[in-house]
């Protein structure tokens, strides 16, 4: 893969595979969505069998209304910390492997983010099409490899082509699976008293509160911490809090405590069979549907880290498309021949190191403002700055206090005792001035984004 041409230059080559969606400059304000577009962008994050499996467990554990407490508890986590960062995103137009550079890292601490973002993502691509294989080949029959490989190369498809089909994908799918689930519950709860059930105890074993929130809050931070790979194509900051909050209120109180209610009526944490049992094969086409629009971030996450990190690291000026087939095939053939599921537990310790990252922007982006002022001076342009720093110490100190906080105190929600221990630390040294970059990076010319017009010109957002 060769670097990318010169600034001018026209790319034939690179815009042969998919769309490179801005990976390495700001997403210029005439390429955003509209309101709707990304209201459903949101809602489509919203929209799982595992959501209502999660509400499930819960519910086996918990009441009805310490349910609803720690779904709040999670809710409000969520949308606090995709705010703060989701806003940061859509001002600069930035991922959150570039946005680091001017946020507390530097150009070579981003790589480190941009490394354990993106394996962190493209394995839990692979371990979500690991479950779903086993699911669908439990359901309807035929081998689990079999339809690893179709979820597989759907989305990898999928994501090939950038944001726009993505978004076009979701407005397709997010009706249609919605539509299909609330008919296969309410014909399932037709016959009972939803009083009663909202009443019931919880038939199994007690779920502490701090337990429960911490599966609703931490099983999505990683998700929360890379937002700006959505909101960066928002128009307004007024749209990141409405349409976030509106993704909240549908994934925790409606899919969520509905998942509750199943928990209370089967008895067990065991309901994706309720909402495919009364829907037949339709179902299932939607279900694999709603299964690839959220695994899609996870490899289209994965593809900006990996432009970033080689860019950064080897000075190669990747395509996102190509980086993302090459992906795509690597988790797709890992979950189809079984290896994913056993790096889970592997997976969840990077999911207690990428709160921290989250906690350092946003103490450096709304607090510490020591780094940005580039990003200022250079937002109205719509480029990037010239400079970055090129590392940043004492943010990789702190990335490691934050990160043993989460893993080894034992109180609390681990990846928010992370991310709060990282927005608290930076801050601190950060005002008192400990917080200093080394060195200066200037911006490479293969970065194709030192001139707002020649990467508008070479990375149409959706260009086949």
């Amino acid at each position: 893969m060769a670097s990318a041409p010169q600034v001018g230059a026209t790319a034939p080559e690179a815009k042969s595979i998919g769309s490179d969606d801005y990976s390495l400059s700001r997403v210029p304000r005439d390429k955003r969505f509209g309101f709707w577009s990304m209201l459903l962008q949101w809602l489509a994050q919203s929209g799982s069998i595992s959501q209502f499996t999660l509400g499930a467990t819960i519910g086996v554990g918990m009441t009805f209304g310490d349910a609803f407490l720690a779904f709040t508890l999670g809710a409000v986590i969520l949308e606090i910390v995709i705010f703060a960062i989701g806003l940061a995103g859509m001002r600069e137009g930035l991922a959150t492997p570039m946005l680091t550079r001017w946020t507390g890292f530097g150009r070579n601490g981003s790589a480190l983010v941009s490394f354990v973002i993106a394996v962190s993502l493209v394995g839990w691509f692979g371990v979500q099409n690991t479950i779903f294989g086993n699911s669908v080949s439990a359901l309807v029959g035929g081998p689990s490899w079999m339809w690893c490989v179709i979820a597989g190369v759907a989305i990898t498809g999928l994501v090939i082509f950038g944001f726009k089909y993505m978004a076009l994908f979701a407005k397709i799918v997010t009706p249609l699976f919605f539509g299909m689930v609330a008919w296969s519950i309410i014909s399932t709860l037709k016959d009972h008293s939803i009083s009663e059930l909202m009443s019931s105890p919880p038939p199994g074993e007690a779920i502490p509160l701090a337990v429960a929130a911490t599966a609703i809050a931490g099983g999505y931070m990683t998700g929360a911490i890379v937002s700006p790979e959505m909101t960066r194509y928002n128009k307004k900051g007024s749209h990141v809090f409405v349409q976030s909050a509106s993704s909240m209120i549908l994934s925790e109180y409606i899919v969520g405590m509905v998942g509750v209610l199943l928990g209370h009526l089967v008895k067990s944490s065991d309901v994706s069979h309720i909402v495919l049992s009364t829907s037949g094969a339709f179902g299932v086409m939607v279900v694999l549907m709603s299964t690839a629009k959220i695994n899609d971030w996870n490899l289209y996450g994965s593809s900006l880290g990996v432009v970033n990190f080689f860019q950064v690291v080897f000075r190669k000026r990747l395509h996102r498309g190509v980086v993302t087939v090459v992906l795509g095939i690597a988790g797709t053939l890992l979950s189809a021949v079984g290896i994913m599921t056993h790096f889970t537990e592997f997976l969840s310790l990077l999911g207690v190191m990428i709160p921290p990252i989250g906690g350092i922007i946003v103490a450096e982006y709304w607090v510490v403002k020591r780094m940005r002022k580039p990003l200022d001076d250079t937002r109205a342009a719509e480029t990037l700055p010239s400079t970055s720093p090129t590392w940043v110490p004492m943010s990789l100190v702190i990335w490691v206090v934050a990160f043993c906080v989460g893993k080894f105190y034992d109180g609390g929600i681990p990846a928010l005792n992370s991310l709060a221990t990282a927005f608290l630390l930076y801050c601190a040294l950060g005002l008192l001035g400990w917080v200093k970059p080394y060195g200066t990076s200037t911006l490479d010319d293969e970065d194709g984004s030192s001139s707002a017009p020649a990467a508008h010109a070479t990375t149409a957002a959706g260009a086949a």
